[in-house]
């Protein structure tokens, strides 16, 4: 469940995870499938993640593969449930999104998204997607990931698609990078992939990551701008990786940050997960000023709310900062001290939005719910 702090600074303890179904194993998307009839149908919920070391910067734009491997928690906030149901004697796909169709590079995008699923089970029969998102319009938890996640799942169980999680991990990288992550738990790691391209799509894929039995994380979400952006990410990691001088040598620092990040998280050290995350959230941005011309995505709140938090450790207060492309700031912190964290970005940016949430659910089928593992 999130904490959503917008004109008050928040008095109430950090709430427990929203319960999710309790799900019953499957061992492949295919066995989901036939459990679910020969009307085709399947429905999938999956949760968005926040990287922790960063995903920025594509080797190969078609296959979805990143130049360097990335870490991420999966909140437990704000799902995506999407439905995908076969249509045969349709002539066309149709795509509902929160209820309304999809057009132009909205629908175009999940068009391309099911025609991989359909090559891959040697089916040609349209469908009907139904997509539902609560993640809050512009505050800073992407929906791409956890939308394709979730269609992932769907769809390869409606065409009876059959996949392991690795297979699972790599389709749904296609649709969009991050969404590979989704399908985890908790934290999850997504490799870069070795080789050429046809070996590193096969070794681009996400798989969890072990964390400590006493790490209790909080991700404390400071939505301080929900306008569109005037540059893309996808734009952004373009021209970074084009020209920035800086982009190399943070590409390098990333790897050995993943390598760290793993061991903090095995010994669960709080203070060193954050410590890792904060400067190779930092250092990603400063790739983005150094590009030509610069990517600038944070603003004045933002430097406000990292003015906060180092002003939060100053005082004994283990808080550490992400940022993505945009000008929302999270912070993570041990879950006992979520409450301080969000009343100081409050007190400081009194416009802010503020969302609290913990380590969510790997992506699962519903309706009867079955875990993708």
């Amino acid at each position: 469940m999130a904490t959503d702090h917008t004109t008050a600074p928040p008095t109430a303890t950090v709430p427990q995870p929203t319960p999710t179904p309790t799900p019953t194993p499957i061992p492949t998307a295919a066995a989901a499938a036939a459990a679910a009839g020969a009307a085709g149908s399947a429905t999938a919920v999956a949760h968005p993640n926040i990287a922790l070391v960063k995903y920025w910067g594509k080797r190969d734009e078609a296959l979805v593969l990143p130049r360097v491997g990335s870490l991420s928690m999966t909140l437990d906030v704000f799902a995506t449930t999407t439905r995908v149901t076969l249509a045969p004697g349709a002539g066309r796909d149709e795509v509902l999104l929160d209820g309304a169709s999809a057009a132009g590079s909205q629908r175009q995008r999940v068009v391309a998204f099911l025609d991989l699923v359909r090559a891959g089970a040697g089916s040609t029969l349209k469908a009907v997607v139904d997509s539902r998102n609560t993640v809050p319009t512009g505050a800073g938890l992407a929906s791409s990931a956890s939308g394709f996640a979730a269609l992932a799942v769907a769809a390869a169980a409606a065409y009876g698609l059959d996949l392991d999680v690795r297979g699972l991990s790599r389709l749904a990288r296609r649709g969009s990078g991050s969404a590979c992550r989704s399908l985890i738990a908790a934290f999850a790691q997504w490799h870069a992939g070795t080789g050429d391209l046809r070996q590193a799509d096969l070794t681009s894929y996400a798989e969890p990551v072990p964390a400590g039995a006493g790490l209790d994380p909080a991700l404390v979400v400071a939505v301080l701008n929900a306008g569109p952006k005037a540059v893309s990410s996808r734009e952004a990691m373009r021209r970074t990786v084009a020209t920035s001088p800086l982009y190399g040598p943070w590409a390098d620092s990333s790897a050995e940050d993943l390598d760290q990040m793993r061991a903090a998280l095995a010994a669960g050290d709080l203070e060193e997960v954050g410590r890792i995350a904060e400067r190779n959230a930092l250092g990603m941005h400063a790739t983005m000023l150094a590009a030509r011309p610069a990517v600038r995505y944070l603003a004045p709140d933002s430097l406000t709310v990292l003015d906060t938090v180092q002003g939060l450790r100053a005082r004994g207060v283990c808080a550490y900062a992400t940022m993505d492309a945009g000008p929302n700031v999270k912070v993570l912190c041990p879950r006992g001290q979520a409450p301080q964290v969000a009343a100081a970005i409050v007190g400081a940016v009194p416009g802010a939005r503020v969302i609290t949430a913990g380590p969510g659910p790997a992506a699962y089928l519903s309706a009867p719910a079955s875990a993708v593992r």
